[in-house]
């Protein structure tokens, strides 16, 4: 597929069909992401694929996370949105963690972190072009503490960007894209 027909066609993917991406797919698709651009090479990508026993992990923690924003006195509304955000997170065929090393200055930090929104952008194109649809996450499952934890990842050395929810398109969603390019171009004098 050409690079820019797969930018304009690529879509973020929310329904997906059950079974999981093939390693060896799996792979090829994080390989591209390590052809980001990074300033001094320090390649501060990080991918993570999740496990059987981390996804169980994250996903009761993923629900907690979903239960708290309903209203204390609403247990039974509670309840029912824990149950129905773990079975929808473990629906998910294939889960990628994704973190940017943090070292250096803030400039650097900000380097890296660009640098590693650029290496998911290449899974995701990639991933495209193989008829893999993606959804990058930012939930705040995240920034949880425990997060860190269930993945192995040292805070103080990384932040997570990202889970990459990944799998075979169940639904592909059709929109117009974007504004014009006349109103987010201008040229200076």
């Amino acid at each position: 597929m050409d690079v820019n027909v797969a930018i304009r066609a690529r879509r973020s993917i929310s329904k997906f069909m059950p079974e999981p991406v093939p390693p060896e797919a799996l792979t090829r698709l994080l390989a591209a992401g390590i052809w980001a651009p990074n300033h001094h090479l320090t390649e501060p990508w990080r991918f993570i694929i999740l496990g059987p026993q981390t996804r169980h992990g994250l996903a009761g923690r993923y629900a907690e996370l979903r239960m708290e924003k309903a209203p204390a006195e609403a247990a039974e509304r509670r309840a029912r949105i824990r149950e129905e955000s773990e079975r929808k997170f473990l629906a998910i065929p294939t889960i990628v963690a994704v973190a940017a090393h943090q070292e250096g200055d803030e400039q650097r930090r900000r380097e890296d972190y660009a640098a590693v929104c650029c290496a998911i952008q290449n899974v995701q194109l990639a991933a495209w072009a193989e008829g893999v649809g993606v959804k990058w996450s930012t939930a705040p499952i995240i920034r949880d503490p425990l997060a860190y934890e269930l993945l192995g990842v040292a805070s103080a050395s990384f932040e997570l960007i990202a889970l990459l929810y990944m799998g075979y398109p169940a639904e592909i969603p059709t929109r117009e894209r974007k504004r014009p390019l006349d109103e987010v171009i201008r040229t200076t004098p």
